[in-house]
């Protein structure tokens, strides 16, 4: 089956971070459908559907990783008033932290690169799939706040820019 309970609880609780409402996602033949009340602080309700008496395909052999998906914008913020000119890059979801497209690539930012709103800064891995997550600002990285290969919840600072 493509969905287990760990990702139904992935989804549950990225619901429960963020103003998403409803969710839907139809992968091979099983089809998962997350709604709550936007004003209810109860759980939402998890629908799952199969096709009748179909039998489920055995399981093909992992070829290549998918493509990078482009993920939502990485929240940008002002950062502490002592810090005048610099702005936080936060989480846009909750993820593993990857600073490099692969082990023996260089680093997407390090202190001192110059970025533009369309960097990509990192990677952020939820449910198997890697989200490429953009600067959202210009300036330059003056601090890595994240080690490689952390797990990151929504809204954590990840880098802090020196806006130009």
């Amino acid at each position: 089956m493509p969905f287990d309970l760990k990702d139904v609880k992935q989804l549950v609780e990225l619901m429960r971070r963020s103003d998403l409402t409803e969710f839907e996602l139809e992968q091979e033949g099983v089809k998962v459908r997350i709604k709550r009340d936007a004003n209810s602080p109860i759980a939402p309700v998890v629908h799952t559907t199969l096709p009748p008496f179909a039998a489920m395909p055995a399981p093909a052999p992992m070829v290549a990783a998918p493509a990078p998906v482009a993920a939502a914008p990485a929240p940008v913020a002002p950062a502490a008033a002592s810090d005048v000119g610099i702005a936080i890059i936060k989480s846009p979801m909750v993820g593993t932290f990857y600073r490099a497209a692969s082990p023996d690539s260089p680093p997407f930012a390090d202190k001192g690169t110059a970025v533009k709103p369309d960097s990509i800064v990192c990677i952020i891995e939820a449910m198997k799939v890697m989200n490429e997550i953009q600067a959202e600002t210009k300036g330059t990285i003056v601090e890595v706040l994240v080690e490689n290969g952390t797990t990151v919840e929504y809204g954590q600072p990840l880098f802090k820019v020196k806006i130009s």
